[in-house]
């Protein structure tokens, strides 16, 4: 997926003490790889997020980000950490509503303006009803027989897409707590779960696809960047009518990354992907 970009390494994998005022300058946009050939956006939720009132009330909550998957950069997760960590000791309003508001609008424009694109913000301080984009979804590894099936590569492999189909139209809605991949820089794991709708004239057998899925086991790539390789295989291999990948992974320094990309617009998750709604977390987050 491209050559590491020399600005991603500026703040992972060291130590670095979080600034102590307000500082967009730590802010770091990395170029994504590849050409773009979905829709969708990439979903964050910071949950170490937080800023004092006027009076020095303490406020917090869980600040998501949208931003959509063809801005030419994305942010540094470890930047993103340590610029959120400089309002922890940083007034805003002389409310907690007056100074969430001023929160949201500071951070998303800071992030528009590193990354040259739309950012959308919204600052959660309570949690209220959370929906599920993915309810009707068959976990893979529970399928029956699941357990009898040999996994044995450890690397992206697309020929395992192909071993065994079904040779008859039809749609699957499938995920997978299974999905795990290392960070490109620091090589430290990252845990998730990956919801996968596919449409098409030919299918992968479930165990097909769980054996394609266990192989980014041992890859080194950002997570929207797993996201959208897993995209492009099944596009290739099998040229659906509907093609929906989305991946929840587990937070790391108090941030998640969930990128979600389709072949149109109407088959992304419909909560997700909204700043003002605080989406159930999937079991590996």
């Amino acid at each position: 997926m491209g050559t590491t970009d020399p600005a991603a390494g500026k703040w992972l994998g060291k130590q670095v003490e979080y600034p102590a005022r307000y500082s967009p300058e730590v802010l770091v946009a990395v170029p994504r790889s590849g050409n773009i050939f979905f829709s969708g956006y990439d979903c964050w939720h910071c949950y170490e997020a937080g800023f004092l009132t006027g009076k020095g009330l303490p406020v917090t909550g869980i600040l998501k980000l949208v931003y959509p998957a063809d801005s030419a950069c994305l942010v540094e997760s470890k930047s993103l950490k340590l610029y959120l960590g400089s309002f922890n000791m940083h007034a805003l309003g002389q409310t907690a509503r007056e100074g969430s508001a001023l929160f949201e609008r500071r951070v998303a424009a800071d992030l528009s303006r590193l990354l040259d694109t739309e950012v959308k913000a919204f600052f959660h301080r309570q949690a209220g009803s959370r929906p599920f984009d993915f309810v009707h979804y068959t976990l893979l590894e529970e399928m029956p027989g699941m357990e009898e099936v040999n996994f044995t590569v450890y690397r992206e492999e697309p020929a395992l897409l192909s071993d065994s189909v079904r040779q008859e139209p039809g749609e699957l809605r499938v995920g997978s707590h299974l999905l795990k991949s290392n960070c490109k820089i620091t090589r430290q794991p990252d845990w998730g779960s990956i919801y996968i709708r596919l449409k098409a004239d030919t299918l992968p057998a479930p165990e097909s696809l769980l054996r394609y899925i266990v192989s980014f086991r041992n890859e080194n790539h950002f997570h929207e960047e797993i996201c959208e390789l897993a995209y492009k295989r099944l596009s290739d291999t099998f040229h659906p009518e509907i093609l929906s990948v989305t991946c929840l992974y587990t937070r790391r320094g108090g941030i998640d990354i969930c990128p979600c990309r389709a072949n149109h617009p109407d088959w992304l998750p419909s909560c997700l992907p909204d700043p003002a709604t605080l989406t159930l977390p999937a079991f590996r987050q």
